[in-house]
């Protein structure tokens, strides 16, 4: 039987090209109510995430964030928001693609069944994903409010267990 971590270090990364103002001291938190990123700060609240910064969407970019953050920051997941539509600026995905070693597959069905029961048929548009990366949890999911709240559920209940499996 695998334990469950509980004691969590998040870092979150909202990719957007209108919001992009490089790294965010978040040691301030009220540095967080000047900022125009309602699901990266949503996100920062609700998991108390200990780093915070907003990338254009751009695939070199993307991998260069969470590269930096996985071998510089004591965290234990990354949770991306933001460029995982289908128009052609979208990115993360195949930014993380390049970088995942062990996708988790079941991520993706469960938050596409959760928002289907939320939106209908154009959950089929989000293209959220999760994996490993540096033994740490790699979330990807869009960026809207909702999406985030939607998304949150999952990550705040199975991200301890997924770090008990990779014995954490």
């Amino acid at each position: 039987m695998h334990k469950v971590v509980k004691d969590i270090k998040y870092a979150v990364i909202t990719v957007s090209d209108s919001r992009y103002n490089m790294l965010i001291n978040i040691e301030d938190r009220k540095d967080l109510k000047n900022i125009n990123d309602e699901s990266g700060t949503l996100l920062t609240k609700e998991l108390d995430a200990k780093v915070y910064t907003i990338v254009p969407d751009n695939k070199e970019m993307i991998k260069g964030v969470v590269e930096h953050i996985a071998d510089h920051f004591d965290v234990d997941c990354i949770v991306l928001t933001g460029g995982t539509g289908i128009s052609k600026r979208d990115n993360t995905v195949e930014a993380l693609k390049d970088l995942i070693e062990k996708e988790l597959d079941g991520f993706k069905i469960i938050f596409q069944h959760m928002s289907y029961e939320e939106v209908g048929f154009s959950a089929i548009l989000s293209r959220a994903m999760a994996g490993i990366y540096k033994d740490k949890v790699i979330y990807s999911i869009p960026g809207s409010v909702n999406a985030c709240k939607t998304a949150l559920k999952i990550i705040k209940k199975e991200t301890g267990h997924i770090l008990g499996h990779l014995g954490r």
